[in-house]
């Protein structure tokens, strides 16, 4: 884990040495002050040497303009470099949710998604910028002092350390019961963004219910929790700065104390005790640096622990090895012996299925909720992949092809459509992102959209909202069925794209949808019976597979199932 953190440093090899560098002037300058100011005054105040006085002071001065470039580059390109880290983290970890199978999708909530990519990273690139710095220079600082401290006196200079080590001892103590605590906080930071997430998405239908106590109860309590997380964290926090910052004033009352002997003694003078002091303060300097340090490494690291698992998950789905590209397809599709059921479920969805839908036909799927209808329509696209058995476009298995080209060759209209929130342009665009305005407008026509686009004050501009909330039902599934038309599949997936509308909206999509199938293979799923009574087959699915199939007319025929549904449907 540590080593792929490190690879992200590979593309900014050159920044990150040069803030390095000026890390490192400027811990050089902080340890030569002490060592001149202790000949101040040791030399050159006593003897009067005012020349090397002034001359040290312009010296100083110049050493300390330069500190201030390296101060500037360290404070401004350093966190340059923690944001191009976090931006390249950032786009490994969405490129990693877009290759995702739709499994974790139904066990992860948004709201913790969208905390990975945006809350957790803010952290990880604070700590990728400050950490290496503070452990080099603190290093450095450390090294340094201690060298000095011992040239000047070692039997002081190794009581001091006596208190330095217990110091460091305390520090990694605590470490543990930190990263503990900040671990939980980042658990229930997702669980408060979720809930916002889910809470503000629902709004309308909160105010519909009139349900805002009881939103306002539940997100209290989440909050609650929250603050309860922090608090703990906080609590391990100040125990762990209460007991340092204790180590760290010991260390100067043992220097003042310790110092004041072996000045008396005559082992130290005055410079030496003041350059003493003044080493031990830049001594304490970069430990009470890496005290700090190791706080950010736990809100860090444990935000870097849930992108790595991320970054480290394999999709089941993918293309194989030498996959073959699909391009074009006659539409012939089988499903030979497929058994399927999803991961949360112990019992099989489709059990020993078999059905071939020819090139170019229109096969109708339709049958009580749970029977494996919508199933059927996510197994064609590798949505889901089958438990056993096959599925075969133009005779080869749907496993051997590549991913992207199977799924470009299917289109799919649904009932719950998504609508972006940008403009109606920008959503039928989504069918073919290359696609030019003519084309956007040829889809639209098709779709019998246009003319209600046309009338709006920005037309193919014009914002939709929030998932399309200016739009009606009707007028979102008409913005889908033009992205299909724009998309212009050989394959066309219909999961009840009409069930939820009115009559009069109804009958102008399904002559959308009865342009938009006409010559590409066509599986429809639908409950209202009259949508599918020109389909070339109809297949009544059951617990048990296919209970019955046919033409609308063969069907009504047979007086059976089927017949005794669409008699039903009349009555409603």
């Amino acid at each position: 884990m540590l080593k792929t953190f490190i690879g992200y440093y590979k593309n900014h090899q050159l920044l990150f040495y040069l803030d390095l560098l000026a890390a490192t002037i400027m811990s050089g300058l902080n340890l030569l002050f002490p060592i001149i100011t202790s000949n101040f005054i040791d030399n050159y105040i006593p003897n009067e040497n005012t020349r090397l006085i002034l001359t040290w002071g312009l010296i100083l001065t110049g050493l300390y303009l330069i500190r201030m470039a390296c101060n500037y580059f360290v404070n401004y390109y350093g966190h340059v470099m923690g944001t191009r880290i976090e931006r390249d983290m950032r786009i490994d970890l969405y490129k990693k949710i877009q290759t995702l199978d739709n499994d974790y999708f139904d066990d992860h909530k948004t709201g913790s998604i969208m905390t990975y990519i945006v809350g957790h990273l803010r952290d990880i690139s604070e700590m990728a910028h400050h950490t290496p710095e503070n452990i080099f220079v603190s290093t450095i600082m450390i090294l340094g002092s201690f060298s000095i401290l011992i040239f000047i006196h070692v039997k002081f200079t190794l009581i001091v350390f006596v208190f330095i080590i217990l110091l460091m001892i305390f520090s990694a103590f605590r470490r543990k019961k930190m990263m503990g605590a900040s671990r939980k906080t980042r658990s229930t930071h997702e669980e408060i963004n979720s809930e916002v997430e889910n809470s503000i998405g629902g709004i309308r239908l909160t105010k519909a219910f009139t349900n805002e106590e009881f939103e306002i109860k539940k997100f209290t309590g989440v909050t609650n929790r929250y603050q309860n997380s922090y608090n703990e964290f906080y609590k391990q926090m100040g125990i762990f700065q209460a007991g340092t910052n204790l180590l760290i004033d010991l260390i100067y009352v043992v220097v003042l104390v310790f110092g004041g002997f072996f000045i008396i003694q005559g082992q130290l003078s005055a410079g030496e005790y003041v350059a003493y002091f003044m080493f031990i303060a830049y001594l304490i300097q970069p430990i009470r640096t890496l005290i700090g340090t190791i706080e950010q490494v736990q809100k860090g690291w444990s935000g870097y622990e849930k992108f790595y698992k991320i970054i480290q998950m394999n999709p089941k789905i993918k293309s194989p090895k030498n996959a073959m590209v699909l391009n074009g397809t006659a539409g012939l599709i089988e499903f030979k012996n497929v058994n399927f059921q999803y991961e949360s479920s112990r019992e099989d969805v489709l059990h020993n299925f078999n059905v071939t839908i020819e090139p170019g036909k229109k096969i109708a799927l339709v049958g009580e909720t749970g029977v494996g209808k919508s199933t059927i329509s996510k197994l064609i696209p590798r949505f889901y992949d089958v438990n056993q058995g096959e599925i075969l476009i133009d005779g080869k298995n749907v496993k051997d092809f590549d991913l992207y080209s199977l799924r470009s060759h299917i289109g799919h209209v649904q009932q719950d459509v998504y609508i972006f929130y940008g403009s109606i342009r920008d959503n039928i665009l989504y069918g073919d992102p290359e696609a030019t305005l003519d084309q956007v407008v040829d889809a639209a026509k098709k779709a019998n959209i246009h003319n209600f686009i046309m009338s709006l004050p920005d037309q193919y501009e014009t914002l939709v909202g929030e998932r399309g909330v200016k739009l009606s039902g009707g007028q979102q599934q008409r913005v889908s069925i033009a992205r299909v038309f724009l998309k212009n599949p050989p394959v066309l997936i219909l999961d009840e794209a009409t069930s939820s509308l009115d009559n009069v909206t109804e009958k102008l999509i399904q002559k959308a949808l009865d342009e938009l199938s006409e010559g590409r293979t066509t599986l429809v799923i639908a409950h209202r019976l009259s949508t599918i009574s020109n389909s070339d087959e109809i297949l009544v699915l059951s617990a048990d597979g296919i209970k019955e199939r046919g033409t609308h007319k063969e069907l009504i025929k047979q007086d059976g199932y089927y017949s005794e549904l669409y008699n039903a449907s009349l009555q409603i």
